[in-house]
């Protein structure tokens, strides 16, 4: 006990000395100790970062510190934390600089001309190849890149129950492109979005509550997606759909949008030799719902399988597709007179 009650008073004396020997040495000990660690100053060099979907500011912070930014993560919060604007931070790609000031990052972060790469919006419903016409176009990224690896997509982590196909999988919405990325890179990240939302939305096990495969709520999303004017449209074409599978015997859908894109053309109307193609998506043809999806639904679509409304319809027209006005109809009489109605729309407005 002597000898320990020794020791505490020599380290005693010892921080005594330290604090007492003209207070200067022991106060910059205790505030250096105290202070968050920070650079100071504007930074030198370039380096390019990028804050995710859903980033904290701890994860920004975590993320500035890794790339060599700032040197601590306590004193960016804090600077975060006392600036009115910070909760204005976007998700994107963003040109700072090495070893700068938490106040000096949160500034350049704030600042518009700090954002690196392309913002683009990719809408609901494109087809793959849109997809990449329009990303070829943003980049500069030859669209037979993007090509290749839609024909090849091993690496873009694909759901298992997609088959290798990319159709259905590039989710729509709005893009932060990292600069000098890949056709793959790019690809990926929608392909990421995809596995984010669908996890948010429980698909798989909504899937199985209604007794449907995984793949085939893509296909029918994308189905209704191709098909609606407008988002209040989607649980009525979603009724078509159930009501004309589910009829004993069931009913052919008959999609002009899936058998165009079987024979990859573009249009409203199928013609009477595009009805009696032999691909796998005409519907005309085959029963039941195509082999895949014939474009990239959102998760209002999505919703819509799991969410039908309630109705007797076996029919719906576009009736004007330019106000995107959908009609619905529950006999074969009924529908040829909204399919009349199309034929006169197409011919005073150039046809299909």
């Amino acid at each position: 006990r002597r000898k320990g009650r020794a020791a505490f008073l020599v380290a005693l004396a010892f921080l005594v000395a330290i604090v007492g020997t003209g207070g200067v040495f022991g106060a910059a000990w205790i505030e250096q100790r105290l202070r968050p660690q920070d650079y100071t100053g504007a930074g030198t060099g370039s380096v390019t970062i990028q804050i995710k979907e859903g980033d904290s500011g701890g994860n920004i912070a975590q993320t500035l510190v890794s790339n060599g930014v700032i040197k601590g993560t306590e004193a960016f919060v804090a600077e975060l934390a006392k600036n009115p604007k910070a909760a204005s931070i976007q998700p994107g790609f963003y040109q700072l600089r090495k070893q700068m000031s938490s106040a000096a990052a949160v500034a350049l972060l704030l600042d518009p001309k700090s954002r690196a790469g392309n913002q683009i919006i990719i809408p609901e419903g494109l087809r793959a190849v849109q997809v990449a016409a329009r990303l070829a176009e943003k980049t500069g990224v030859p669209e037979s890149d993007f090509k290749k690896v839609i024909k090849n997509p091993d690496n873009l982590g694909l759901p298992k129950y997609a088959k290798g196909k990319v159709e259905g999988f590039l989710f729509p919405g709005q893009y932060s492109l990292p600069p000098k990325g890949t056709a793959e890179q790019l690809l990926k990240m929608m392909v990421d979005r995809y596995h984010q939302v669908v996890r948010q939305m429980d698909l798989e096990a909504r899937a199985e509550q209604a007794d449907l495969k995984p793949l085939d709520v893509i296909i029918m999303a994308s189905l209704i997606q191709s098909e609606s004017g407008k988002p209040s449209d989607m649980p009525k074409i979603s009724r078509v759909i159930y009501n004309r599978l589910e009829r004993d015997p069931p009913m052919f859908l008959k999609f002009d949008s899936t058998t165009l894109y079987g024979l990859n053309k573009f249009g409203i109307v199928a013609s009477s030799q595009d009805v009696r193609s032999k691909s796998r998506y005409n519907t005309y043809n085959y029963p039941g719902l195509p082999i895949g999806a014939i474009s990239n639904p959102g998760q209002e679509a999505i919703d819509a399988v799991f969410k039908p409304a309630d109705g007797t319809w076996l029919f719906f027209v576009t009736t004007d597709p330019k106000n995107k006005i959908t009609e619905y109809a529950t006999t074969e009489s009924h529908f040829n007179r909204l399919r009349a109605k199309l034929n006169a729309y197409l011919a005073r407005n150039g046809g299909n």
